[in-house]
């Protein structure tokens, strides 16, 4: 059960991957770009809330988890849905409001990374699934859960392990807990 939800897929080879990756080297990447990673056409915030509070189609998640390259057990553990929940929301076509929610939360941390490494997908997602020291031993992927702490803690916590990777010049929050 904790395999693949993609079957004969191959991770991280999809056109929403090379249109953020385009975005990202000519510096258009804007603050609802990382919505394209689950197949989201519309960038508009207004939009997005609309779809989130219908329930994203489980097409969403298939759709980041092609674009991320996460296992299934990652995935589910990331977006907080028991791997039992996560079939039987396949089966249904549908995640709930909550999930999605959760979902796109994910999918804004695996942008910002991609963005921070300057669009390579697997620099990216070594570093949110590796532990960080100056993230108390945790995987950054982890911390994408809301977990009940405010986003500018998470954020906070992030910055700090991004302080501590390769080829990161600065790191600074801005708003309610985005990374710049």
């Amino acid at each position: 059960m904790a395999g693949a939800l993609l079957e004969g897929k191959h991770a991280g080879k999809s056109p929403e991957l090379e249109a953020y990756r385009k975005a990202i080297r000519a510096g258009r990447a804007g603050s609802y770009w990382f919505v394209a990673l689950v197949g989201l056409r519309s960038h508009d915030p207004l939009d997005v809330l609309k779809r989130v509070e219908k329930g994203l189609a489980f097409s969403a998640l298939e759709h980041f988890q092609r674009n991320s390259g996460l296992s299934t057990s990652d995935l589910a553990e990331a977006v907080v849905i028991k791997l039992r929940t996560l079939h039987r929301r396949k089966e249904q076509g549908r995640l709930e409001p909550e999930e999605s929610d959760r979902l796109l939360r994910v999918s804004r941390v695996f942008g910002r990374a991609l963005e921070l490494f300057e669009g390579n997908a697997e620099a990216a997602r070594q570093w949110l699934a590796t532990e960080q020291t100056a993230l108390g031993g945790e995987r950054p992927m982890v911390l994408a859960k809301t977990a009940g702490r405010p986003p500018r803690e998470i954020a906070a916590q992030l910055a700090e392990g991004l302080r501590a990777a390769p080829g990161i010049v600065a790191v600074e929050i801005a708003g309610p807990g985005f990374l710049n």
